[in-house]
């Protein structure tokens, strides 16, 4: 079996040879060079036959961004990045991942913590999972489809005048190449929705919020991270917290959410089977459950349970052509689970249609 080969791009000489020295320990994996900056990146990525690249985030001469465009328009490669875990550090990765790159790496805020079993077992697992993925220059373009938002129809996105009397809702659950396809699904979301969106994206904390941020400036509707406690509104997508569990609560005829610090469910935190099993235990005319690209099966279990106590729920799978994973689609079509299988670029009209929107 051919072995993966890795080109690392860092410009931290410490973090080079920390990573080489874990994906070198796996008999999987062979590191065939390595770059401290994009412009050297671009040239080693030119010479070498390379199945994935390690890209910092924030490195000099040629950031992870630019790096990331370069690679994408002038040799498509599954890029994981590498990022700090500050705000700017999520920002940028967030638009990474919406520029193509498959996955991120989180350096630990103690560097040294990097050679822990978890972290180290994580790093390889990501790799392998990337080095599978097809990449090419446009899979689906959501850049070009971004339009800017007249600043006349701000007041439509004012969440203090939407109504909290909910009868319908809207629950996403993705992974791995969520960010993506939440972009692509989210901005097409008709601005007259008569329902809340929920979303869980498995994520480290600050990213989704981040995440939030960047969707809610280019999409129709208002989308935030959740806070534990607020009615949830139509017309408003609310993401789970990278480290809480999404739940709900009926107030009398309103909807209330609550975040959850309890054990990891189906082996996350912020878990889609969590979130479905909380939405067994509220009444609604119409459930929308939509699960997306990712590795694994969280979601499945949630939504069979869901399809079983509510007979009002329509469900849809992302269709495999348009997955970055195939992973948690899948488990939930092979369980006849999915009553619609769709490519990304068609969910959101599918949405919009079973909403009379």
């Amino acid at each position: 079996m051919d072995k993966i080969k890795v080109l690392i791009v860092d410009d931290s000489a410490f973090i080079r040879k920390i990573i080489r020295d874990i994906l070198s320990a796996d008999r999987q994996i062979q590191v065939v060079d390595v770059a401290k900056n994009g412009k050297e990146a671009i040239e080693k990525l030119m010479t070498n036959e390379v199945d994935v690249i390690t890209l910092d985030v924030e490195m000099p001469i040629m950031n992870g961004i630019l790096t990331l465009e370069k690679i994408m328009n002038q040799k498509p490669t599954p890029v994981v990045m590498l990022s700090s875990l500050t705000k700017s550090g999520a920002d940028l990765t967030i638009q990474a991942l919406n520029l193509g790159a498959v996955d991120f790496i989180t350096k630990p805020s103690n560097i040294f913590k990097i050679n822990d079993e978890e972290i180290k077992s994580l790093i390889t697992d990501k790799i392998k999972i990337a080095s599978r993925v097809k990449v090419s220059k446009k899979p689906y373009t959501v850049e070009k489809k971004i339009k800017k938002i007249n600043k006349e129809n701000l007041n439509k996105k004012d969440i203090n005048i939407r109504s909290d009397t909910v009868e319908y809702i809207i629950a996403i659950g993705t992974s791995t190449g969520g960010p993506r396809a939440l972009q692509e699904v989210v901005t097409n979301i008709s601005k007259n929705i008569n329902a809340p969106i929920v979303i869980v994206q498995h994520m480290p904390p600050g990213f989704t919020k981040s995440l939030a941020e960047r969707l809610n400036n280019i999409s129709q509707i208002f989308v935030k991270e959740a806070e534990d406690g607020e009615i949830i509104k139509n017309g408003v997508a609310y993401i789970a917290p990278g480290d809480r569990h999404i739940k709900f609560k009926n107030e009398g005829k309103r909807i209330k959410i609550v975040l959850d610090d309890g054990q990891k469910v189906s082996s996350h935190k912020p878990s889609v089977d969590a979130m479905f099993y909380s939405l067994c235990e509220i009444d609604l005319k119409k459930m929308i459950a939509v699960v997306m690209t990712g590795m694994g099966s969280d979601g499945t279990k949630g939504l069979k349970k869901l399809k079983e106590m509510k007979s009002n729920v329509i469900s849809i799978a992302e269709d495999e052509s348009t997955c970055v994973v195939f992973g948690m689609p899948k488990s939930v079509i092979n369980l006849g689970l999915a009553d619609k299988v769709l490519p990304v670029n068609f969910i959101s009209k599918e949405i919009n249609k079973l909403m009379g929107v």
